[in-house]
């Protein structure tokens, strides 16, 4: 599973919900979402201005975790 880390490497950076939605244009609503949910499925498009607008690869913004970590972090039991 494919887990999004946009709320650790904003945090990381002192980049706010709000200051990320203004910067790649991207509603606010979506990135309180993607902070909330890091499971959220997202258009790769939308992956890639959020990594321009933390200055990161891509690649810095998603991280394969083990099914049974997924199970545990989303309360999924089948």
């Amino acid at each position: 599973m494919l887990r999004l880390r946009v709320r650790e490497v904003a945090d990381a950076k002192g980049i706010s919900r709000t200051r990320l939605s203004q910067r790649p244009k991207i509603s606010y609503s979506v990135i309180k979402e993607i902070f909330r949910d890091s499971y959220r499925v997202i258009k790769t498009d939308t992956l890639q201005r959020l990594a321009a607008a933390l200055r990161v690869p891509v690649t810095e913004l998603i991280e394969e975790v083990p099914e049974e970590q997924w199970r545990r972090e989303t309360g999924q039991t089948s």
